[in-house]
């Protein structure tokens, strides 16, 4: 019997030296190899600067605590995430808001977003789940819109004038959407490097912005070292300078920077990856090609409008109930085939019920949930395990 694993990273030997190299270097935290990394993203996104640090979630904190998002301030996001996309909000102590999904859609119902916008409403979190893309345009004339509500705290919150869009893009490293690369859209994103993602750096993540009229790139990412750094006024790389030992704290900030380590097995999965974005669109093409002609729901990854990222393959078994999807799910296990389920909504989970949120207020989000089946999409894959995959599925599903 085969053994599928669900998602396992795709690392090589170009991995395995970069690592190597680092470790010769003496450069084993953040260093040279962690700024080119960031130079490289910021170049594949299209925008002027990135900033790596140590995951997705890190970065999205990042990003709320520089927009000076805090107690008295909103921030929506959606029902159906990950935890990580609802967390920073509590961390940096503001009010969590969350809205249903439209119908049969992983997408926020968009005229809920708008009806839940108040003069608090500081940033819109926007989730581009298993690689797709949101609607950007609707999202910023929505924002627009209720220009007139907003209330500006601070002079990067004064620059842009409304509220901010700040997208946790954890799966759309490499996505586009109208020709536009995700990192650019929005006017942040966040970026997951995590061992199961795409491109993987085994934890890490990195975020970029779009130029704000006003505010000073350099500046800003100058912000974000302090930031991520205990509000360090040198890193360690600037300290190797001939008598540049003295440094500042300017703020009791955070630890959260990416090292070399990281960065190297980053540098390497970025000149791999436009082969494993390929190899994904044929993976899925393969499974859609099987599965949609029985009338299996799929995440439309590639279409006029979008191009995925290819990071996850949700389907739907229409007419199944949850305890039947379970089912189908360990019988695939017993087949050696791992899926999974994306996601269990947030308002299910205890953290956000004592927060005082209940799933019946979010039906959309739970249909989605209740029928979902995450097959295995990596690069590890062989056609033959594809099939196997398809072959298995198809055989069970016979008996729903």
């Amino acid at each position: 019997m085969k053994q599928i694993p669900f998602s396992p990273p795709d690392v090589g030997q170009k991995e395995i030296d970069q690592v190597i190299e680092a470790l010769q270097s003496g450069w084993i935290t953040t260093g040279p190899k962690t700024k080119e990394f960031e130079r490289q993203i910021a170049d594949f996104c299209h925008v002027d600067k990135a900033v790596c640090l140590n995951s997705a979630t890190a970065c999205l904190e990042s990003i709320l605590r520089v927009l000076g998002v805090g107690p008295g301030d909103e921030v929506i996001t959606s029902a159906y995430t990950y935890t990580a996309s609802a967390s920073p909000v509590c961390h940096v102590g503001a009010k969590l808001v969350m809205v249903d999904t439209q119908p049969d859609s992983l997408e926020m119902d968009y005229d809920q977003l708008a009806a839940a916008i108040t003069q608090k409403t500081k940033v819109i979190i926007p989730v581009d789940l298993g690689g797709v893309m949101c609607d950007y345009d609707k999202l910023f004339e929505i924002v627009e819109s209720k220009k007139d509500l907003f209330h500006p705290t601070n002079e990067i919150q004064k620059a842009l004038g409304r509220i901010a869009v700040v997208a946790d893009a954890a799966h759309g490293f490499g996505a586009q959407r109208k020709g536009e690369k995700c990192g650019s859209v929005a006017d942040f994103t966040s970026f997951s490097f995590h061992a199961v993602k795409n491109l993987t750096t085994a934890e890490g993540g990195a975020l970029t912005w779009k130029n704000i009229p006003g505010i000073d790139n350099e500046d800003l990412y100058k912000e974000f070292m302090l930031l991520s750094l205990h509000g360090q006024s040198k890193d360690a790389l600037a300290k190797t300078k001939l008598g540049a030992w003295e440094y500042d704290i300017v703020s009791p900030a955070y630890k959260c920077n990416m090292t070399d380590i990281m960065a190297g097995i980053g540098l390497a999965q970025m000149e791999r990856y436009p082969t494993l974005l390929a190899r994904r669109q044929e993976i899925i093409k393969k499974y859609d090609e099987a599965l949609r002609p029985l009338g299996v729901q799929t995440l439309p990854h590639y279409t006029d409008e979008n191009q995925s990222s290819g990071h996850l393959y949700i389907t739907r078994i229409p007419g199944i109930t949850e305890e039947q999807r379970n089912e189908i799910i360990i019988k695939m296990a017993e087949r050696g085939i791992a899926t999974n389920v994306h996601y269990k909504p947030l308002p299910m989970m205890t953290a956000y019920k004592n927060l005082g949120f209940d799933i019946n207020n979010y039906p959309n989000a739970y249909r989605m949930y209740a029928n979902e089946i995450t097959l295995p999409l990596h690069t590890k894959l062989s056609d033959e395990d594809v099939q196997y995959v398809i072959d298995n599925l198809v055989e069970i599903l016979k008996c729903y």
